[in-house]
């Protein structure tokens, strides 16, 4: 017998249409955002980007395709990772079949990943993904972007992130074995979700954790770009096509440690 609450039909349809109201307040205030974010002003992007990609060398102009709007996923893939992270792989599950309507709506959807190209081709045939992937490497664009940090600022505590100054790590011994729901599981500490992450990347915490998760969107007039948007941590839960869906099970996300893994993986441990 389950321990959670029953109830007749018609009580489940009171509180249905109880909760609905608020459903629907929830979706007029989410246009209101929507709004917010269009009316952020632009900043020009002067700096001369290049990036590799399967058809050579490019610009950040070049990414857009001939489009005039850029979606860039900031996916945690660092030159020392042996392969991208699992959180990241997870939600860039749901890029195939988005990027070819946005890309037919004047919107070119890209991931951009420090690590060389060659290792992003190589992880991409393995995921069977088709979206546009390109290679920063050696560019300023991800600490510029705010999505990776050098050994300096994570050991001087000077890590920003997410528009603010992060904790200093907790010392060895006191870090959380797991998360809370509300975490994003890139910020839960030094050991369990993190750690186990790091080493399915194959690289250790401190490097794995110089690489963040965000999105950024640029606009193109002409040959100018614009930078028009970021968002980072939980601000990209609305990109991650799982949660969605589990938000609306009957259990909610039900998250107690780390459970996801490579869609290549499930069913090997």
């Amino acid at each position: 017998m389950t321990k959670h609450k029953t109830g007749t039909r018609n009580e489940w349809l009171a509180a249905r249409l109880e909760l609905l109201k608020d459903e629907k307040a929830h979706t007029r205030r989410g246009d209101e955002l929507t709004k917010r974010r269009q009316q952020l002003p632009w900043v020009r992007v002067d700096k001369p980007y290049r990036f590799e990609t399967d058809d050579g060398r490019a610009t950040l102009a070049d990414l857009f395709r001939g489009r005039s709007q850029l979606l860039v996923y900031h996916f945690m893939f660092g030159p020392d990772y042996s392969a991208g992270c699992p959180a990241c792989s997870s939600i860039a599950d749901g890029f195939n079949g988005v990027a070819v309507h946005l890309a037919n709506h004047d919107v070119m959807l890209s991931a951009v990943s420090r690590a060389p190209l060659a290792k992003l081709q190589a992880y991409k045939r393995r995921m069977g993904w088709t979206f546009p992937w390109a290679s920063s490497h050696d560019t300023d664009f991800n600490s510029d972007f705010n999505v990776w940090f050098s050994e300096d600022q994570q050991r001087e505590g000077k890590i920003e992130y997410n528009y603010r100054r992060e904790k200093s790590a907790p010392p060895a011994g006191r870090e959380r074995s797991k998360r809370k729901e509300s975490e994003p599981v890139h910020e839960s500490g030094a050991s369990g979700p993190v750690a186990e992450f790091a080493a399915m990347s194959g690289t250790d915490v401190a490097t794995y954790t110089r690489e963040r998760p965000g999105m950024s969107a640029f606009a193109r007039e002409g040959d100018v770009v614009y930078h028009t948007y970021s968002a980072f941590a939980r601000g990209v839960d609305a990109l991650w096509g799982m949660y969605p869906w589990l938000d609306r099970a009957p259990l909610g996300r039900n998250e107690n440690g780390l459970w996801m893994r490579r869609h290549d993986e499930y069913g090997k441990r």
